[in-house]
């Protein structure tokens, strides 16, 4: 009798990924999924194809997180963010083998990228308890008034992910977003978005409530039409579109007046360039209050 053992080799176990809708993680309703490959045409995985009705479905998941995100103060909307930071650096090997697979890049530059976009979460954490100091405030009047202006949140915010970065121009249009106090349906890159549906793992652990980020994966173009036409979508951010999905989806968007983002330049520094407050101004609303001042009595308008 032998005293040898035979050796076995161990089956990968494969990831499955899954769409973030509400916080929770659905599989796409239509069943269907699409490959995923490498810069050399390498397998990597399946992601959902999500459908039309996944689009919905996240609307309705963002608008029910409205309220209570938007209701929260800035300070605790940037402990959360923070807490995304914190949460990123413990699963950091992670996002840095995603990115260096989905970009084609080193180990040590995907690493730069995956620092840059944890650096960018903090950043943004805190600019929310800032950003109202810098964009509201007093406003001299003729008159026996005093007037107050201050920002509020646009709404429920649709955001096309960057095609060419899978994850720090991912968190750079995701994070001012929601900074502010608005909810976002985020259709990730339709090429890479594996980091994208790997965020929604962390977003889900990180104290962050269900509905304030939903990621959708899919053709952009087909998630993009139904977002661009919903009338309970306030907003659309165009950054993933090329120039002729950008033109139909601003048309679309024109039935019920949604504020819209157009594609923005990238200069050479790429991403990593200092994002300012553009992002965050770009989805939020000015209200304005009157008051009467002496002896006009104590009652106010707002417009």
């Amino acid at each position: 009798m032998s005293d040898k053992t035979e050796t076995v080799a161990r089956l990968s176990v494969f990831k499955t990924y899954k769409l973030y809708v509400g916080g929770k993680f659905p599989r796409s309703e239509s069943g269907r999924v699409y490959e995923v490959s490498d810069q050399k045409d390498k397998w990597l995985a399946n992601a959902p194809l999500a459908s039309r009705k996944d689009a919905r479905d996240a609307v309705v998941a963002a608008r029910k997180a409205f309220g209570a995100w938007s209701g929260a103060t800035a300070y605790n909307r940037g402990q959360i963010l923070y807490r995304v930071a914190e949460m990123l650096e413990g699963r950091r090997e992670q996002f840095v083998r995603e990115v260096a697979e989905a970009e084609g890049l080193s180990k040590s530059k995907a690493a730069a990228q995956v620092d840059a976009a944890i650096d960018r979460w903090v950043w943004y954490a805190g600019w929310t308890d800032k950003i109202a100091q810098v964009v509201g405030g007093g406003n001299p009047v003729a008159g026996p008034f005093f007037n107050l202006s201050s920002p509020e949140p646009t709404g429920v915010v649709a955001v096309l992910a960057p095609q060419e970065s899978s994850f720090l121009g991912l968190v750079s249009v995701i994070a001012p977003v929601i900074a502010t106090g608005n909810t976002a349906i985020v259709i990730a890159s339709e090429k890479s978005p594996l980091p994208a549906l790997s965020l929604g793992e962390v977003l889900a652990t990180s104290d962050l409530p269900g509905g304030v980020v939903n990621v959708l994966s899919g053709r952009t173009a087909e998630i993009a039409a139904p977002l661009a036409a919903h009338q309970d979508v306030n907003a659309i951010d165009l950054t993933g579109a090329d120039e002729t999905l950008a033109t139909e989806l601003e048309v679309a968007a024109a039935d019920n007046l949604k504020r819209v983002l157009r594609p923005q330049p990238v200069d050479n520094a790429g991403w990593s360039a200092d994002p300012g407050t553009g992002r965050m101004t770009a989805f939020l609303e000015t209200k304005t209050v009157w008051h009467p001042t002496g002896s006009l009595g104590a009652s106010g308008s707002a417009y």
